[in-house]
């Protein structure tokens, strides 16, 4: 088959990459913080960035040969990223459950939100804050509510001892603390 009839793709056009699907079924829980900042990328990259960059390609473009430009070329895979990006922030946001964890400020068991400290079999202690797929942040002790550590700790309450089950096996991990973000306002 000759080569002028085949298609090159450079990735999958409609997830972007590195992220965790959503559990089938599973809902898209974020926090209204988590949902302001996807809101503002998403506005940032329509009313901002990618009309830039249409400027861009448009200039470069006028300027001739297209095969050799370097600012039409740049241009042209820099539009596919923001639009890549657009949609995948428009189709999050629009299946998003915005979840304040202040609602439960005070409680000692652990919901989507929770700031919880345990302590694993070695004695070691963390600190996780519980948040959305689409929002944690691993370097800022953010883990997402799909992950083995939040659905081991998720519903129990300060003193529990729960098994969390990971690819190098199951440990016991003990509850110490439960925190909520105080009710803004």
């Amino acid at each position: 088959m000759s080569k002028a009839f085949t298609r090159e793709t450079e990735s999958n056009d409609d997830d972007e990459p590195g992220l965790p699907p959503l559990p089938a079924g599973g809902k898209n829980y974020i926090t209204p913080a988590g949902y302001a900042r996807l809101r503002a990328e998403l506005l940032e990259l329509i009313d901002n960035e990618r009309p830039r960059i249409v400027e861009i390609v448009h200039w470069a473009a006028s300027n001739g040969d297209r095969s050799e430009n370097g600012d039409y070329l740049y241009g042209k895979k820099r539009l596919r990223e923001i639009d890549r990006r657009i949609r995948f922030l428009t189709k999050r946001l629009e299946i998003a459950e915005v979840t304040d964890p202040s609602v439960h400020h005070g409680s000692d068991q652990v919901f989507f939100g929770a700031t919880v400290t345990y302590v694993d079999e070695q004695g070691l202690e963390r600190t996780v804050t519980i948040m959305g797929i689409d929002e944690a942040d691993s370097l800022q002790g953010q883990v997402s509510w799909i992950s083995p550590i939040s659905r081991a700790l998720l519903k129990a309450r300060e003193g529990d001892v729960v098994r969390l089950v990971t690819p190098q096996g199951a440990q016991e991990v003990e509850v110490l603390a439960v925190r909520y973000p105080p009710a803004a306002g």
